[in-house]
């Protein structure tokens, strides 16, 4: 390709030719919609967005307060669990050194009174132990809840993809034949875009809806 090649013509599009052209577009693009009844379509698709956005942050907000109260849990469980194992741990060595080497009297009674204080001690730290389990347990309710959201915002996305699908099928079809209605001075408006099996220019499998939004940069 030449360096003139690539100059522009003489008589180019001026910035505001440009920016007409665009408008005009913009114009029949919108009357295209509206005669098609597609506008309906995409103010529905457009209002979907706002709702999918607070959906997620209700999720967001749950998915944090629940995670916060089972960190808090394990906070305050994690200190009993270790001081019960320690002081399991500690007395076992201590009843192991006693029977390998009795001692007199005095030492096996301190053991006997420690090992008696340890497991009257147990009861009520495994009693709060278990009461932060229960609160780890209660914070995952957020799941019953945010899978409800999250199940009604799939279908809000599947709508929204269905809508803007449709827009860009039939605006496929208007584009298509835009030059035939012009040349016959008809309106193919009036009977609405053909996606139906049967009609042989209808968008009737998936790969043709692939190569459709490949086409348009999708």
């Amino acid at each position: 390709m030449t360096h003139a090649a690539l100059e522009p013509a003489e008589h180019g599009n001026t910035a505001e030719e440009l920016l007409g052209r665009i408008g005009q577009l913009t114009r029949q693009l919108r009357e295209g919609l509206r005669e098609l009844g597609l506008d309906k379509q995409v103010a529905k698709a457009a209002q979907a967005i706002p709702d999918a956005r607070d959906r997620l942050g209700y999720i967001a907000s749950m998915t944090e307060r629940a995670a916060h109260r089972a960190l808090n849990a394990i906070d305050l469980a994690q200190p009993l669990q270790e001081d019960l194992a320690s002081n399991a741990k500690g007395l076992s060595r201590r009843w192991d050194e006693w029977f390998a080497n009795p001692v007199e009297l005095d030492h096996a009674r301190q053991l006997v009174m420690d090992t008696r204080g340890y497991l009257q001690d147990v009861p009520q730290k495994a009693g709060a132990i278990n009461t932060q389990l229960i609160e780890i347990l209660m914070a995952q309710d957020f799941q019953d809840l945010t899978g409800q959201v999250i199940k009604k915002m799939m279908e809000v996305v599947n709508d929204v993809e269905t809508q803007l699908l449709q827009v860009l099928i039939d605006n496929s079809h208007l584009d298509k034949h835009a030059e035939k209605r012009h040349e016959a001075e008809a309106s193919s408006l009036q009977n609405g875009p053909q996606v139906v099996p049967g009609n042989p220019e209808a968008v009737t499998g998936q790969a043709q809806v692939d190569d459709l939004l490949e086409s348009l940069g999708f």
